[in-house]
Parts: structure tokens; sequence; C-alpha cells
């Protein structure tokens, strides 16, 4: 092609540095991606934008492709009635919000590939997620729905009709997104209903939620039972005898709900019991077979589930999936400098194909027996484990299986005639074989960008490990914020980017990456009493004021103000698959206020949540993230100003908080060195203490805890366990 070629007639995605837009780059498609010169060209050829939205791990968006955009004829379609434009989700969640936001209101339903047409001036007239080439299963096939609407936009009458609809749709994605409805009152509550509607619709059968498939993991749900069960709530109602109730059994209380749960997704499909790590999510209702793909997001969340799924309940094989979890994030997903890259794909060529060989969902993950006994050189391992993961000649999945305890280790060890430590011993070989013979397979491909949300959630759970598991974590937290702050932080600015690829730097931030981050930030300091961090996490949640609140309005919007104009300016409030931005805000802005003087940051928490109160009270379990920001709002942050060196604190004070679960619980470290204490205050630049240090000074010369509730605060204490009892009183 020559160089007189104007861009948009050319496939201009070899020159993105996103990995999903590189693999559509060899297209016969001119995709383009979402930029000026896009939209400009649609506008002066007054054509159609037909945008694309999906992400490097999405098998259907891959499915989609080889089908339709590899297709010459289809290419040829799209080039000349229609501007395509190819969008990741992951770089521009704000595009994808908008417009998956119109496809769940007219479908009812959404997913990806997210396929939407829009006028030249980007107000959708036809929306669907994945459309077969040729009809099928209801939906329209994809060369006839682009014949169709090629010719409808070109009458002037049916035209007219696809821009009244499009205004309509527009008008329907503002009032969604951009509305924010009359300030109300918080619900005092808001955990006791919110645990009382997840205990209610909790699968007693399979665990989670949910009749059939697909099951999600919902994390938030989990977090709101264990508060509700810690401050002594009881399940309103009747038990529940499976996933639709009735029976009128005695009622399970909350911690059976996240037992069940929790047991579930580490036992079966969802977790990857060779490699450890979690899929995104389960295609049925057993959590037998998943999809397939990892996300970083997916094994921060959930791991931070089981962290206080094992304070709360004392299983052991929780703290086991997170450490392998941990093992495997930095195994297989961080870059050499800290910082941990997005996703691994679904799709991989099966073992011991050729190089050109097509790509197999779950290829990487599954086995047969076969292969089983070719990786484990013990016969009798080999065959345990077998029977210990349900691997048969049928499968479960396209003729092999997807692993999940089938058979306890007491029923194993008796049908073998071994003691149970035997038999572990035995399966533990067998597994640690298996994953050296899975490392010789095809690797899934890895989405090597950056994401500076998705790391501040991976930090966070880092720093909690640190907490309950062991301090190292720490280390890794730390390596991965001090990547974020070099390559996505602008310090003079104060301005955060958010995606960084090969020494690429693009996108300004959203709320989620402020507000996930500064989470990550905050946490970090709580686990290690370094001030950097805390006076970092400062700055994110100033940073959040100045360029996501609306005062007017009373809301913090997902885009920053100034941001680029699309048709609707949306907000975050329901928690999908990561948690709600707005949500994630307000418990920073809470938590963060008590180191402030004034209450700039608690005013404007106060007001999100109000401005939001009737919704979250009316959905709890779909506003978790700002159901959770409310009942911290409405109970209070049991505050622990821990006095002391914090390199050094007393090892009765670490092991307490490895073990304790305590709700709302907000660490803040002082020292209790006049001179360090100054520099401190220096650093997050105070002259004076702020409230939750001041007053609060080390007593005999010894470190010292202060518990404070509500305005309240306890004696000073050396014990902190005896701290915690005064704030649980």
């Amino acid at each position: 092609m020559s160089d007189s070629t104007p861009p948009t007639e050319r496939n201009r995605l070899d020159e993105a540095e996103s990995p999903y837009l590189r693999q559509h780059a060899d297209n016969p498609v001119n995709w383009q991606p979402w930029d000026e010169q896009a939209l400009a060209a649609a506008k002066e050829r007054d054509v159609p934008i037909f945008l694309s939205i999906g992400y490097a791990a999405c098998h259907w968006c891959h499915v989609m492709e080889e089908e339709s955009f590899e297709d010459e004829a289809v290419a040829e379609m799209l080039n000349e009635h229609f501007v395509p434009v190819k969008v990741d989700r992951e770089e521009r969640p704000d595009l994808d919000s908008v417009y998956m936001s119109i496809c769940q209101q007219v479908t009812g339903g959404g997913g990806w590939p997210l396929s939407a047409w829009l006028t030249p001036d980007g107000k959708p007239f036809y929306v669907g997620t994945y459309f077969p080439p040729e009809e099928k299963h209801g939906r329209p096939g994809f060369s006839q729905l682009l014949d169709r609407l090629a010719n409808s936009w070109s009458d002037p009458e049916q035209r007219s009709e696809m821009e009244n609809r499009a205004q309509q749709w527009t008008d329907a994605i503002e009032s969604d997104l951009e509305d924010v409805g009359e300030p109300g009152d918080p619900d005092e509550n808001i955990i006791g209903t919110a645990a009382t509607i997840a205990h209610r619709g909790a699968d007693r059968d399979h665990g989670g939620w949910g009749s059939g498939g697909p099951k999600f993991p919902q994390t938030g749900r989990i977090h709101a039972l264990l508060r509700a069960h810690a401050d002594g709530e009881a399940p309103s109602g009747g038990g529940l005898s499976g996933p639709q109730g009735g029976g009128g059994e005695p009622s399970d209380d909350y911690l059976t709900v996240v037992e069940q749960t929790l047991n579930a997704m580490a036992d079966r499909g969802l977790y990857d019991h060779v490699g450890g790590g979690f899929h995104r999510y389960s295609t049925d209702m057993q959590w037998a077979v998943p999809h397939f793909e990892k996300m970083l997001y997916d094994n921060a969340e959930i791991p931070r589930a089981f962290l206080a799924g094992y304070q709360a309940i004392g299983n052991e094989r929780y703290a086991s999936v997170v450490r392998e979890t941990f093992e495997f994030v930095q195994r297989e997903l961080q870059h050499e400098e800290g910082g941990f890259f997005s996703t691994l794909d679904a799709v991989s060529r099966p073992p011991g194909s050729e190089p050109k060989a097509d790509t197999e969902e779950g290829a990487f993950y599954v086995w047969t027996p076969e292969q089983v006994h070719e990786a484990v050189a013990d016969e009798q391992a080999a065959d345990i484990f077998c029977e210990y993961f349900g691997v048969s000649e049928k499968g479960n999945f396209e003729g092999a299986t997807v692993l999940g305890v089938r058979k306890p280790v007491d029923v194993l060890a008796e049908e073998y005639e071994l003691s149970e430590a035997e038999l572990t011993e035995k399966l533990q070989g067998a597994l640690n074989e298996a994953f050296e013979a899975r490392e010789e397979r095809p690797r899934p491909a890895r989405d090597e960008k950056i994401l500076a949300g998705w790391n501040g959630l991976m930090i966070s759970t880092l720093a909690e490990g640190a907490v309950v598991l062991d301090d190292a974590y720490a280390d890794v937290a730390a390596d991965a914020l001090g990547f974020v702050r070099e390559h996505l932080w602008d310090e003079s600015e104060k301005r955060l980017s958010r995606r960084y690829k090969d020494g690429d730097v693009a996108i300004d931030g959203y709320l989620e990456d402020y507000a996930f981050l500064g989470r990550g930030a905050f946490d970090l300091y709580q686990a290690t009493g370094e001030v950097e961090y805390l006076a970092f996490a400062l700055e994110l949640a100033d940073a959040i004021v100045e360029a996501f609140w609306d005062s007017e309005e009373g809301t913090l919007y997902f885009t920053p103000t100034g941001g680029e104009s699309l048709v609707a300016r949306p907000q975050e409030l329901t928690d999908q698959s990561t948690p709600s931005s707005t949500g994630v805000a307000a418990s920073l802005l809470l938590e963060l206020d008590h180191f402030r003087e004034g209450d700039r940051l608690g005013e404007v928490a106060e007001r999100v949540l109000r401005s939001h109160a009737d919704r979250t009270s009316a959905n709890p379990l779909q506003h978790a993230s700002l159901t959770l920001a409310t009942d911290t709002y409405e109970q209070g942050s049991l505050e622990l100003t821990l006095v002391c060196d914090p390199a050094d604190p007393p090892s009765e004070w670490t092991e307490t908080l490895a073990e304790r679960y305590v709700p709302r619980r907000l660490l803040a470290w002082r020292p209790d060195d006049d001179g360090a204490f100054q520099s401190w205050l220096e650093t997050i630049d105070l002259d004076e203490a702020p409230p939750i240090w001041a007053g609060r000074d080390a007593a005999d010369g010894e470190p010292t805890v202060y518990a404070c509730r509500d305005f309240a605060c306890s004696p000073p204490q050396h014990d902190l366990g005896a701290a915690l009892d005064w704030g649980e009183n």
C-alpha cells in the first residue's frame, strides 16, 4: 500500500501497543483505534462507525475474528460502508461502560465482544455481542446484518428512524450513567440487610449464588457476610434447603454460606490445582468447568476474600490457596521490575501439537488419564491423582478433565491402605510432577500491558497477605507500587496514567486507577508502617477529589474533569468483574480522612454515600462496594493507633493481627520517637498531628495501642488483643 493511502483506509492497529488491538493488525478489515482520525473519517464519509470492543483473553472475541474479521468479503463490506473501530476494554473502560450500558438496556444482556453501530457522532443505533457468520440460535448472521444496516443507512427515511433511535438510546445512556438522584440517609444496618439477602439467595448444594450457570466469584457478598457474622448479626427467616430455598429447616449462620462458597471455589474447576490461581468464572452451577482465562483482578480480589475467610474460619486450606495464587502471580504475571501484567488467554495449542496448530480453549489446563500417567512416574501416585481429581477417559470437558476434588483424602487413604499423611505425600508428589510436565506444554498468550488500577488491587491483597500470612509479601507489593509510581505517576502534575506497555505510557487514569492504587498504597502502609505509602495514598485521594468529584451533583464520575467528551459521562456504581470504583474511593476517602486536618475527604465520601443511598439500600448486593463503604460510614472504623518503632513491632501485635478477623480495621502506625514523628508529619505535609495520632503517645516508654471508635478510645494498652477486645465490646 502506498504512503499516500489515507490513514483510515488501511488497518492502523499495527501502531497500537495494546496486545488485543495488535491481534487484529493483520485482519483485512481496515480497523482504526478510537481516536480523532477515525471519528473525523466517519463524519467526512458520512457513514456509521462499527465499534467492536473486547480484550485479549476473550474467547468469543477470537471466535468472531476467525469467523468474520478474517473473511475478505466481510472485510470489504465493513471497509466500504462503515468506519470499523477496535477498542480494548481494559484500556478504555469508559467507552466500554457507555456502550455496554445501552447493550444491557436494549438486549437485556451483555458480554464481549461488544458490537455496536454508531452514528458518525458516536450515538448507538444497533447493539449486540457475538454474531455468527450465518444466522444461528436466533442471532442474525454478521454479513446479512452488515448488509441490512448499510442499506438502511443509505435510505433517507430509514436513516432518519435510525438517528431518532440513536438519540433516544443516548438519552437513556445519560439517564442510566449520569443520574444521581435525590440524596438520602444511608441505611444504618446496610450490612445486615445485605447479608440477609446474600444468605437467602445462596446455593446450599454447590456454594456461591445462582441456580444455574454461569457462576461468578461474588467476593463483595463474602465480605458482607463476614462483617455481619463478626457483628453478631443473625439471618432472618427460615433456612434454605437448596438454591431456591424452602423446607423450613433451622437457618444456617452467615459463616456457613461463606465456608460453602470458599470451599467450592477452592476445590472445583475455578481453581488451578496444578499451578495455582483462579480462572475467570464457572460455566456451570457446580463450579466444574471454568472459562479458562486468568485475570489479574480475579487473582487479587478472590485471594483477598480467602484471607478474610482464613482469619474468620481458620481453615488452613484457604491460606494454602492464597500462597499458591501469589506464587502463580509472581511466576506468570509479574514484570521483571515489579509491576503485574493483565491476563492469560483461555486458549493455547494442544500438548504435542505443531507450531501452527489451531488453539483450543483450556488445552493448557485439562488432563487425560494417559497424560497423567506420562507425567507421574509412580503408578500408584498417578492413580491417586486421577481418583482425587476425577480424571477419567470420558472427562468433563471435550474428552479431557478439568481438575476438581472428587474424593476426600481420608476415603482415598482407606482405599489404598495408606495413612492420610502417606497419601497426601504421594498426591503432592504427583502434583509437582504434573506441574513440571505442564510447563512443557504450549502456553496461553499473555497480555503484557500493566494497568495502574489492576496493579492497585494486587498490591492491596499482597499487603493484606503480609499481615495475615508472611511479611515477605509486602516486599512484592512494594516492588509493584514502585513500578507504577516510576512509570505511571507524574509527581509534578499529580496525575496518574492508566497503561504501561514496553516503555509506552498512555491514557489518562480513570477513577478506578486512582481509587484502586490508593487503596493498595494505604494497605501497604497498614502492613508495613512505612509513611511514604501513606503519603502517596493521600496524594491519590487529593487527586480523586480534584479530578473526579462533582460538588454540584454530589458524586464521583469515572472519567476525569476535562477528559474526552463521550455521549455520556459514566459513573461506576455497581460491582462488575472489578469492585465499584466509586465504592472503593468512598471507603478510601473515609479512612484517609483520619490523617488529614479538617474533614474534606470525609465530607466528599459522605456526600457520595448519601447521593447513592437509595439505590444502595434498594439493591445492596449489586452495589457491594458502596454497601461496604456505607457500613464503614455508619459503624465507623475501628482505629488502632500503633505507637512503636514500625520497623520492629512487638511479636504479639503481628501475631494477633494475623490471627483475628476484625471488620473495618484501620491500622494507624506512628513512631514513638519525637524526631521521627516530626519527620512523618513533614512527609504527609502537616504541621500538627492529625486526629488519629494526636495525643496518642507511647505510655511508660513501651509500645502502646489505642483502640478508638466513634470518638471514644480505650485506655493506652500494651496488649493488642486487649485493645481489640475493647473495640468489640
